[in-house]
């Protein structure tokens, strides 16, 4: 169920008690109609805010061989510089980015082989330990254990992985009604997400601001309007579309460039003139 949680603001939880209050309710309501009284549950947060951190660490073997001992070192090593960086931050995910040994990349751990020199690559994604101490407390007062807190971006990109089996390194892009989100996976690690204040309805806002018809006489447009190469210099919007409305003489393809140019605008600001996707997208040569 969807549930609208009032006290919850910018995705900081800024009235506990109001936020309790709900969350009680609705687990009330829920645990009634399945006859159920649930102990734990999984959390899966969407716009936290999470924070990522990708590290490197290495072993010097001279020859040796990979032992499990030495992995578990460079990962509790990883940890302990991840904590002195975010000292304010609580780890939700730790993932096995890549593996080198002798500069040669492995799918899986290269445990029991020999070599000169191993590189291992952890990414990390944390969040504010405040809101996860919110978390915590908010359903510790309903009796509920929470047994994992999950990224909503890691569970969709481990969903289109397992669709996809041969794609293990992908962008994925969602362009909702009024926001936008972005994120990264690597070798079936989530290496980054970034959320943008907008959506679809900022080209249908433009066209409004620019033609000053109704939103809803855009959308019908919009639904109804044939590629740019169909459309004349002199083809109108027909009269149909204005239903109650005073009918004006618009031509169809203003608001096909309308719509092109803020399309383009954005297609910059969440990729080409975007620093995390240039970023990514040159480092990586399997997307």
């Amino acid at each position: 169920m969807d549930l609208p949680l009032d006290g919850i603001k910018n995705n900081k939880i800024l009235n506990l008690e109001k936020v309790y209050d709900i969350i009680k309710k609705n687990v009330y309501l829920a645990e009634q109609k399945l006859g159920h009284t649930f102990k734990e549950i999984v959390l899966i947060l969407d716009n936290s805010n999470p924070t990522f951190i990708n590290f490197s660490g290495f072993k010097r073997l001279n020859g040796s061989q990979i032992l499990r001992e030495n992995i578990t070192y460079i990962l509790n090593t990883l940890k302990s510089c991840v904590h002195e960086t975010e000292p304010k931050k609580t780890l939700l995910h730790i993932f096995n980015s890549k593996f080198y040994l002798d500069n040669k990349s492995y799918n899986n751990l290269p445990i029991g082989l020999f070599g000169d020199f191993y590189s291992h690559e952890l990414s990390f994604t944390l969040i504010n330990s405040n809101d996860y101490k919110n978390f915590n407390n908010i359903f510790d007062m309903v009796n509920l254990k929470i047994k994992k807190i999950l990224i909503k971006s890691f569970v969709n990109g481990a969903n289109i992985s397992n669709n996809h089996r041969t794609t293990d390194t992908f962008f994925h892009i969602k362009i909702s009604e009024h926001y936008t989100k972005i994120f990264y996976f690597e070798n079936n690690s989530l290496k980054f997400e970034q959320s943008f204040k907008f959506g679809s309805d900022i080209v249908i806002k433009d066209i409004s601001k620019i033609t000053s018809l109704n939103i809803d006489i855009i959308k019908n447009i919009l639904d109804k309007i044939e590629s740019y190469d169909d459309i004349s210099e002199e083809d109108l919007v027909e009269q149909i579309f204005f239903k109650d409305s005073v009918y004006r003489k618009i031509k169809k393809r203003l608001i096909y460039k309308i719509a092109l140019a803020r399309i383009k605008e954005i297609s910059d600001i969440i990729l080409f003139k975007n620093i995390n996707f240039t970023h990514y997208n040159k480092i990586s040569n399997n997307i």
